[in-house]
């Protein structure tokens, strides 16, 4: 490992630096979205950024992306029973936060802390069991999913442009503008 040295005071004084401690100093690539940052992003109460989807059901918007058709959110469910049955159209990767679910198709229950990958193609039915208070879980869908009947016929769709459109509305209804949703936007 090489050393940097730094002029210090303009006039010759000079330290050694540890290279793995400076930042990138270059530009980053043309074209490049910029970051999203977003503190507190599991804040629960009082926070607008909650789009509700159905009763006692929400969603907060973590990442929309229009251009690679994929979308990352934290759903909140403060109920139990069945939510949806629904087919995915790409992957999903879903990440427990509180609470517990699992899928009437399937012999395990997402708790605090378990990931589930769910490949294209699966059709589930989603349910947050009795004896859980709710469920929080991060979800990564690419792709989108269609709402459907038990025996498979569409009922309806869900991607990153229903969620887009569902969060503009939400935060124009509460006064934020419908510009608020640009921030994860990419």
């Amino acid at each position: 490992m090489t050393s940097t040295t730094l002029d210090t005071a303009g006039g010759g004084a000079q330290r050694r630096l540890d290279p793995s401690k400076v930042a990138y100093q270059r530009p980053q690539p043309a074209g490049m979205v910029p970051d999203i940052f977003l503190a507190g992003a599991l804040a629960l109460d009082d926070d607008p950024s909650w789009v509700p989807q159905a009763k006692d059901v929400w969603f907060k918007p973590l990442v929309l992306n229009v251009t690679q058709g994929f979308y990352v959110n934290i759903l909140k469910v403060q109920k139990s029973g069945v939510l949806s049955r629904h087919r995915h159209f790409g992957p999903v990767h879903a990440f427990t936060l509180r609470g517990s679910w699992h899928y009437l198709e399937h012999d395990w229950v997402a708790r605090a802390g378990d990931y589930v990958f769910e490949p294209p193609g699966e059709t589930h039915t989603l349910v947050v069991p009795e004896d859980a208070e709710g469920m929080i879980t991060l979800f990564h869908v690419t792709g989108g999913y269609s709402y459907v009947d038990p025996q498979g016929e569409a009922l309806g769709y869900e991607d990153v442009f229903t969620k887009l459109e569902a969060a503009r509305r939400h935060f124009e209804a509460i006064g934020l503008g419908s510009g608020h949703v640009d921030q994860f936007v990419r």
